[in-house]
């Protein structure tokens, strides 16, 4: 094994996310060495992202090298880690395809990048880019451990593993850890006193216990706490994203019993309570912030204009821990040092009530072994149920993907919660049609398709 890790970062121009993954790398000593290839097709993020990273090994003090290629094989050659962060068709023009012609039809999304109509769309877009990293890593570094954090998170990582079985790949995600930040916020206790497990799929995880450290050092459920604090109005609190208040994950605790993983406006879009035509009282008692991921991006590209120009004049660049789980992985991988993660890897019976070949968000053990996903059993079965609604949409969109069936993405829309509680058959595969034909070459070749139809 080499001194020092090589660690490629396919997609580089997400530059701040970027920043953030090598920032955490270059502050543990056992990586602080490492070559960090940067690949991005766009020169100027290219170079922007090398100027940080640069800027990062001089204020660190580290001894970290940086390179930066344009060539994606040539990236990877080598390589014992790839983090993989990019957007097929950006904001401009496949986003704003994917919220606006669903728009015409009535069907209004929030975030619409993992699952739904706009999830379908961004799936059949990034699959099979993602294939091309994983041919070029069977060609020039077998061995090295993908870190995938692309989405529909749970859509690529099922398609991987079907066609790539031998890539050592986990998708991963912040919800996780992130929302166990915002309870703990909202019931007012320090986070590092939480204690919790969470099992699903990507999104759709559901904290199954979720306790408070005692100072004898027992542990106490807080799930009585959390349903009395929402049912008195006192959760959730504001402060994490203002223009979603959290309600639709709160709602949904009362219902279920158990707490889901990730934000309310992705999970408001995930079922078809909550966002219906005609129904704009349940916008409003539930804050859900319709155009949601538009917005973000609009507000991103905004901010970025600043930032790339703080980045390029700063003398030092200050570096702050993320709460992703890059660093964390590559450092246990590398030194043997265990830790724990959550990551979306293919099932293979972690969960016992899901498909064995589904993609499965799990605790994993990480050590110089590699990513070893945890064994959890059945789940409840009303999570269980509510689960399969989304999986049926993964399988469908990823058996298009691989057997190049463009029947199969009008049976993914189909059976997609939101979608078919909105939209009769005629309009769903009309909506389709319009969907495929806006988005032309962006698409694999055996899914576009001329036809057009004019919403009524």
């Amino acid at each position: 094994m080499a001194a020092n890790p090589k660690i490629t970062f396919i997609g580089a121009g997400s530059t701040v996310f970027m920043k953030n993954i090598i920032g955490d790398v270059l502050q543990r000593p056992a990586l602080s060495g490492a070559t960090i290839a940067l690949m991005d097709l766009n020169p100027q993020r290219l170079e922007e992202s090398a100027i940080v990273v640069n800027k990062l090994i001089s204020t660190l003090g580290v001894k970290a090298k940086a390179e930066t290629y344009s060539d994606q094989r040539k990236a990877l050659a080598g390589a014992d880690f790839v983090v993989v962060a990019f957007q097929i068709g950006g904001y401009e023009p496949c986003t704003v395809t994917d919220f606006e012609v669903p728009k015409k039809y009535g069907l209004r999304q929030t975030i619409a990048d993992t699952l739904g109509v706009g999830g379908i769309m961004r799936g059949l877009r990034t699959v099979p880019h993602l294939w091309k990293v994983c041919e070029d890593m069977l060609a020039v570094c077998p061995e090295a451990i993908m870190l995938q954090y692309v989405n529909p998170m749970a859509i690529n990582t099922w398609a991987i593993s079907e066609k790539y079985p031998t890539i050592r790949q986990v998708g991963l995600c912040h919800s996780v850890q992130g929302t166990a930040m915002e309870l703990a916020h909202d019931l007012d206790i320090p986070y590092e006193e939480i204690r919790y497990r969470a099992a699903g799929i990507n999104h759709m995880a559901f904290y199954l216990k979720f306790e408070h450290r005692q100072a004898d050092g027992s542990y106490r459920n807080l799930y009585p706490d959390l349903l009395r604090a929402y049912r008195e109005g006192r959760a959730p609190k504001p402060g994490w994203n203002p223009r979603c208040p959290n309600k639709v994950r709160y709602e949904m605790l009362t219902r279920l019993g158990y707490f889901v993983t990730e934000s309310s406006e992705h999970f408001a879009e995930y079922t078809p309570y909550f966002i219906k035509e005609g129904r704009d009282d349940l916008i409003e008692k539930f804050g859900i912030p319709l155009d949601e991921y538009p917005k973000r991006c609009i507000e991103q590209i905004e901010r970025w204009k600043g930032q790339a120009e703080a980045y390029r004049t700063a003398d030092k660049i200050e570096v702050e821990p993320s709460k992703e789980y890059a660093s964390s992985i590559i450092n246990s991988v590398w030194t043997g040092e265990p830790s724990v993660i959550y990551g979306n890897v293919r099932n293979n019976g972690c969960i016992t009530s899901l498909p064995e070949n589904c993609a499965a968000e799990v605790p994993c053990l990480v050590d110089a072994s590699g990513i070893q996903p945890t064994f959890i059993g059945a789940l409840p079965p009303q999570l269980t149920a509510l689960m399969r609604t989304n999986i049926n949409v993964q399988e469908l969109t990823v058996q298009a993907l691989m057997t190049e069936n463009r029947e199969h993405i009008y049976h993914a829309a189909m059976m997609d919660p939101h979608t078919s509680a909105e939209l009769d058959l005629d309009q769903i595969w009309s909506l389709v049609d319009d969907l495929l034909a806006s988005h032309g070459n962006w698409l694999p070749e055996w899914a576009r398709t001329s036809k057009k139809v004019q919403a009524a």
